[in-house]
């Protein structure tokens, strides 16, 4: 975390609190699908044995009114029973006194023509006029609410009169399914969910967080000893836990990349120590020159001391610009936009042009016809020319460079008649600032960069080289992807 950047958000910055928050989040999600599921499933089943209970509610008052007898005001649902040609109810529950119904029944009366008929039907409680225990709950609502039918001259005159109706009075019995008792059980399940859901969100949290906590414990020790890290000295290396999980992983990557780092490192010190003994030895050699020149002028031979100074500016020059061209290289900065290139023609005018007057040579260069590839003329011109210097000081009497065109790619060899390369030594000469002949003078071995330079520019052209195991002498072989002539490229249906 880094804490000099501030964020504006609400969102917290610490993985472990992002974690804890998201696990609480997400068990709040399934927690509340739960309760909600909980909550209507448990309010059916309530709601299920409360219509049970209406319904034996319904027949034990039908069986009190075929008896003659009118109910008592107790019972677990509300109710009433009204009739035809009579205002007031026959029996009522007592939470029905808060709706007036000593005067006037609450419910309405059942039509006097039809058959008698039991049904569930939508009944809506009118506003509440006194105070009355459990009135208030059922006031302005709609309930659905069990009827059923009762015709007076069915019980008799004696118990229609009993009752206080006349013989051709038509009673409805009320039941009405009051959600009380299922609101109250949800009710307090609620609570209890709300509460144990409160509790197990936070445990949830204090677990994520905790365990988040201990999961970026190594994380944290990778980071402190990543932290020792320094440019001069990369060689600090993490501790790779043994539980094989992604923080291993992340520890074997995190060393493989510091070991890339000293390798890198390591490489640049030895570069810049080659290259300061490199650039001391003609320094060296001008600087002497002068002094001795300069102690004594009139005994120095003027054109050999100037001869020298430019012999060896020169070649401060060359190593410059070797220098120069490795650095891009490394950088990997294009010099111009690439075009397509006659490697054939290209090799065959530097056989014609390369100096050869100081030793008795042949330079031979051998093409079937034109090889075209992809990239700076200049670049694979230096290339070449890196490829013969180095044979030319090596051969003994000729050199032959060939160029073929190989299944898509343009092979390109360089052979001399020299002494090879030893077997142990096929890739350490491509090393920068490498000389296998140590006898060799400054001057006539190089500065041990053309084959180095040579391979770094064969890879920036999406090409290999190597030196192939073929005897006598050594024959460096260059592979570039070759290119199509504008009227070698494919039709545009594939012919």
């Amino acid at each position: 975390m880094n804490v000099l950047e501030p964020r504006g958000r609400w969102w917290p910055r610490s993985i472990r609190a992002r974690s804890a928050l998201a696990a609480a989040s997400a068990a709040a999600v399934v927690l509340v699908g739960i309760g909600w599921w909980v909550h209507r499933d448990l309010y059916r089943q309530s709601m299920d044995t409360t219509t049970v209970q209406a319904q034996e509610q319904l027949w034990g008052l039908v069986g009190q009114l075929e008896q003659g007898v009118a109910p008592d005001d107790r019972s677990a649902l509300p109710y009433e029973i009204v009739a035809t040609g009579r205002r007031s109810s026959v029996a009522h529950s007592f939470v029905m006194d808060g709706f007036d119904s000593g005067t006037r029944h609450v419910l309405p009366a059942p039509p006097a023509a039809g058959r008698p008929e039991w049904n569930i039907r939508t009944v809506h409680m009118p506003a509440r006029h006194d105070t009355v225990y459990g009135s208030d709950d059922l006031a302005g609502r709609t309930f659905r609410a069990m009827t059923a039918d009762v015709n007076a001259r069915e019980l008799g005159h004696a118990k229609a009169a009993a009752l206080g109706v006349t013989d051709d009075a038509k009673l409805r019995v009320y039941v009405v399914l009051a959600p009380q008792a299922a609101e109250a059980v949800v009710t307090t399940t609620d609570g209890l969910l709300l509460r144990a859901g409160i509790a197990g969100l936070v445990l949830i949290a204090a677990v994520a967080y905790t365990a988040t906590r201990l999961a970026l414990r190594p994380v944290e020790a990778i980071r402190a000893r990543t932290a020792s890290v320094t440019a001069t000295d990369p060689r600090e290396r993490v501790d790779v836990p043994d539980t094989g999980d992604e923080i291993a992983a992340l520890a074997t990557t995190i060393n493989a990349t510091l070991q890339r780092l000293d390798d890198a490192a390591a490489q640049q010190r030895r570069f810049v120590a080659d290259a300061a003994h490199e650039l001391r030895s003609p320094l060296t050699t001008l600087l002497a020159s002068l002094e001795v020149a300069l102690a004594y002028p009139e005994r120095t031979d003027w054109p050999a001391a100037a001869t020298t100074a430019v012999r060896q500016t020169r070649r401060l020059q060359v190593l410059a610009e070797d220098l120069l061209l490795l650095a891009r290289l490394d950088a990997r900065v294009p010099a111009v936009r690439p075009a397509t290139v006659d490697l054939a023609a290209l090799a065959s005018r530097l056989t014609e042009q390369y100096p050869l007057a100081d030793r008795p040579l042949t330079l031979v260069c051998d093409s079937t016809g034109p090889a075209l590839v992809h990239g700076n003329r200049n670049e694979l011109e230096r290339l070449l020319r890196n490829l013969v210097d180095n044979a030319v000081r090596h051969a003994a009497d000729h050199i032959l460079i060939t160029v073929r065109d190989q299944d898509g790619w343009v092979v390109t060899t360089v052979r001399d008649d020299g002494p090879g390369v030893p077997a142990g030594d096929t890739e350490r000469i491509f090393e920068r600032f490498t000389r296998l002949d140590d006898a060799r003078s400054r001057d006539c071995g190089g500065t041990g960069l053309g084959l180095a330079i040579a391979r770094d520019l064969a890879r920036c052209h999406h090409g290999t080289l190597t030196l192939t195991d073929r005897t006598p002498g050594a024959c460096f072989l260059l592979r570039l992807p070759q290119a199509h002539s504008p009227s070698q490229a494919p039709s545009p249906d594939g012919k």
